[in-house]
């Protein structure tokens, strides 16, 4: 049986990562260098292609729980912890990036932050981003949980908590767990006594962010605030 390490150096995921980086990489290879080994008959190649195809995707693959996880032939519970605990850390590593006292100067980055925090969760969270006065972090905190049918937010509790972090501004984010991000009629309606009630004591709202499935609606680009 032919194996990775027969395959021409150029071709091997490990040694392509090294030369190329690891964006050039597909994501069976990406996965195939996280399992290391593939199980009788198949290259840890092989088995990485047959697990995308099993989940549809990479990321249903690594969203799976453990019990679905284990089920695939190749795939223990060791192996379950592992990647966990390397998804925690791509988050924190994300999260550092937006440490308290940076100031936000890439949208981007901060939408992949906030894309990354809410996109997954089951249910409805709204989250905020404090900043001071030259619009560095001062915390990033999630205000409200809710159902997949919305959450309740009340203006009050969020100025109090703007108060006592001494924030200036503040960006707002919440996630739409159906996937689409178009904001519905109440979004809109809550997000207009956010700034009302804000505004009262000289505090900005920069933007309110809404989290889709990989796309994420900003209500400052498209005017609303």
């Amino acid at each position: 049986m032919t194996t990775i390490r027969d395959w021409p150096e150029g071709e091997r995921p490990r040694e392509k990562l090294l030369a190329k980086g690891p964006q050039a990489l597909s994501d069976a290879e990406l996965l195939a260098i996280f399992l290391r080994t593939g199980v009788r008959g198949k290259t840890a190649v092989d088995l990485a292609r047959e697990l995308l195809s099993r989940f549809g995707s990479l990321r249903a693959l690594l969203d799976a729980d453990l019990r679905r996880f284990t089920e695939c032939k190749g795939l223990g519970t060791a192996k379950y912890v592992q990647l966990q605990a390397v998804l925690e850390m791509a988050r924190r590593h994300l999260q550092e990036s937006l440490n308290r006292g940076d100031a936000l100067t890439s949208p981007e980055k901060t939408r992949l932050f906030l894309l990354r925090q809410l996109r997954d969760c089951p249910y409805e969270v709204f989250a905020a981003l404090f900043l001071d006065t030259r619009h560095r972090l001062i915390a990033y905190e999630p205000l409200f949980r809710g159902t997949v049918d919305g959450a309740s937010v009340y203006p009050r509790e969020v100025v109090r908590r703007a108060l006592a972090l001494n924030a200036a501004a503040i960006i707002f984010a919440h996630n739409h767990p159906s996937g689409v991000a178009t904001p519905s009629a109440v979004d809109r309606a809550i997000t207009e006594r956010l700034v009302d009630a804000l505004s009262l004591f000289d505090i900005r709202v920069l933007d309110h962010l809404v989290i889709g499935d990989n796309e994420v609606f900003s209500f400052a680009e498209h005017g609303w605030l």
